[in-house]
């Protein structure tokens, strides 16, 4: 019996020593080293405004429908852009409805940039992203939306082509993935030169 409280008390103990080591120690450690290096992606790298307030996050897009900003992809997640209901339509390739979806997304993509019923439409002009709640676009769709915007907002298409340029976010480490254009910042970029006197 005095062995048995023997290894009750050595498992309390190991239980106690692991829960402030696992639970307190090493969560402190972690979150320390995150704020001193990577403050800004450990607290979600977010827009703050002049004023404090936030205005969203660079890893979260956000839906923009007005023709004087550029648009993002199409989002499944919830009514659009729902952090909180995020994921894709699950459907698959041989899909009637996304099939018809992405047909109805090509029309209205070419009606509202002007482009012909031949120009090629970007990918992810009409598809959305796995999350529903991807930030970037690719280049081109970028630039196939400066017309629309340059005529809603009064500015030069040579200006929308700096913003696209100065937001653009390079491959992941130099060779992953493409390119690709945060479409907040870019508009919250757009909304500063456009108020500009």
């Amino acid at each position: 019996m005095k062995e048995f409280f023997s290894e009750i008390r050595g498992a309390i103990f190991a239980t106690l020593v692991l829960a402030v080591v696992c639970c307190g120690l090493y969560p402190l450690i972690v979150f320390g080293i995150s704020q001193a290096l990577f403050r800004d992606k450990a607290n979600g790298s977010l827009i703050v405004d002049r004023d404090g307030i936030v205005r969203g996050s660079k890893l979260l897009g956000q839906g923009f429908a007005d023709a004087k900003y550029f648009h993002p992809r199409p989002s499944a997640a919830g009514n659009g852009y729902d952090a909180s209901n995020s994921g894709g339509s699950n459907l698959g390739p041989t899909s009637q409805k996304l099939n018809d979806a992405i047909k109805d997304r090509v029309d209205a993509y070419r009606k509202e940039n002007g482009l012909s019923e031949k120009d090629p439409v970007p990918a992810d002009a009409v598809t959305a992203s796995g999350s529903g709640l991807d930030p970037h676009i690719s280049v081109r769709n970028a630039e196939l939306q400066i017309p629309r915007v340059a005529k809603a907002r009064g500015l030069s298409e040579k200006k929308l082509h700096e913003l696209i340029e100065q937001n653009t976010e390079g491959r992941d480490l130099g060779l992953l993935g493409d390119p690709g254009v945060n479409v907040l910042t870019l508009n919250r970029a757009l909304a500063s030169v456009a108020a500009r006197p």
